[in-house]
């Protein structure tokens, strides 16, 4: 790729402005992965309520995509994209001011952290705009390497909770939040084209394209693979491995860099190969994973000596059993899969819906969301039922394949009608 043509083909401040925004939003959105630990915890809440908990932000924000899409559609993408970034900056602070003390306040934050994760719907379709169909892979993939704030929260959040409890954590992500609310407001620029008004009609009648389904679909895996697993893997680590706090956290942040680094690189893959022939891979190894995972047995309980006295207790990074290492190493290859998928979908969702990408971006987005929270709740169900989370990795292992099917029956003719004037590689 020529930098200086990409440089010059579109508008780099609202570029980077797009990824910081979503960068800090994912980074809100997910909090309550690792968080979830400390605040559960001190209410006292089962197992399979904890994976609940941290599937309701995941939820709210696929819901909440489309209708930030349609704002965004009408007042434009920057004006939404300050008020959503306002609305979240509020329930943080009165968090941070006032703590949680019940499921229901657990459960309305979980709802208000979903706005951060309708960012998707705003940051974008606002970077894509500004390129032509040749650049949207590695754009879209630019964009949404913001998912990256996944690993800041995994890496950093359960060692603040662990020092200075995790009301405080919300104070701490208040300054990020800020700086890039200024930096967005004075870098972003929304495009020249003409924006089409928006309606619950214009939704329904792309709910009747076939197509639109179909990347709702592959999206649900890929994506809803990657958030969910981000939400769900410190629980699962310290369930399952008995590892602590901030030992899970370190796991999960392994296992989402790899996701969040090869999503712009999936796109760049895909602009080159085509995104029906790199997700035809991807599906295959995305399954193989999550069967691997499934068969992976519980790790040792350590002592109570070995444990310590963090509040979320057990091994330590540098104590890991052998068998902890290896999950993580599966599920870090996964992650690889599930971040180029990411970035293989929004290769060619602009090429066929163009003149719709904003409703696109939130229908497809909203259908990832809802594949993460599926996915966190199941294994939630699973834990419930068999008291082994085999399960639920076994049904989510069958679902790249019902992928993979999906992609030999639509390859053909998309790639000899609208692939086949779109100016790049289907």
């Amino acid at each position: 790729m020529n930098l200086k043509k990409f440089k010059q083909a579109g508008h780099w401040p609202t570029l980077l402005s797009a990824f910081l925004y979503f960068d800090v939003s994912f980074m809100v959105w997910v909090v309550l992965g690792p968080l979830s630990l400390y605040i559960t915890r001190d209410l006292g809440l089962p197992v399979e309520e904890k994976f609940t908990i941290v599937a309701i932000p995941i939820l709210s924000g696929a819901i909440l995509r489309i209708a930030l899409g349609m704002m965004a559609d009408h007042v434009g993408p920057k004006l939404t994209g300050q008020l959503a970034q306002l609305a979240v900056i509020f329930g943080m602070g009165y968090v941070f001011l006032f703590g949680l003390h019940s499921k229901l306040e657990l459960e309305l934050l979980g709802v208000v952290l979903g706005i951060a994760g309708a960012s998707f719907a705003v940051a974008l379709p606002q970077a894509g705009r500004w390129y032509p169909p040749e650049y949207q892979g590695v754009v879209m993939g630019i964009a949404g390497a913001g998912n990256m704030g996944v690993v800041l929260d995994s890496m950093f959040v359960p060692w603040l909770a662990e020092h200075y409890g995790w009301q405080m954590v919300f104070g701490f992500l208040l300054i990020p939040l800020v700086i890039v609310l200024i930096l967005y407001s004075l870098m972003a620029k929304d495009a020249p084209e003409k924006r089409k008004p928006v309606t619950w009609n214009n939704y329904m009648s792309l709910l009747k394209d076939a197509d639109c389904w179909w990347f709702m679909f592959f999206y649900s895996i890929t994506f809803g693979g990657f958030v969910g697993l981000g939400n769900a893997l410190p629980l699962y680590f310290t369930q399952w491995y008995h590892v602590s706090g901030v030992a899970a956290g370190l796991m999960a942040s392994l296992v989402v860099l790899g996701g969040s680094l090869m999503r712009p690189v999936g796109g760049h893959i895909a602009d080159r190969l085509g995104g029906i022939a790199s997700l035809q891979t991807l599906f295959v190894l995305v399954s193989l994973a999550y069967l691997t995972i499934s068969f992976m047995p519980e790790g040792p309980t350590p002592s109570a000596l070995q444990a310590g006295a963090a509040k979320v207790a057990g091994w330590d990074i540098l104590e890991l059993p052998p068998i902890a290492w290896v999950s993580t190493l599966v599920f870090f290859a996964g992650a690889i899969a599930l971040g180029m998928g990411n970035g293989a979908v929004f290769q060619l969702v602009p090429l066929r819906f163009r003149g719709e990408i904003g409703m696109m971006t939130g229908l497809v987005g909203a259908a990832g969301g809802v594949g993460g929270f599926f996915l966190a709740k199941t294994l939630g169900l699973s834990w419930s039922m068999q008291h082994s989370f085999a399960a639920g990795f076994s049904v989510f292992a069958a679902l790249p394949l019902f992928g993979l099917l999906g992609l030999l029956a639509v390859k053909r003719r998309w790639r000899t009608t609208w692939g086949a004037v779109s100016g790049a590689r289907v």
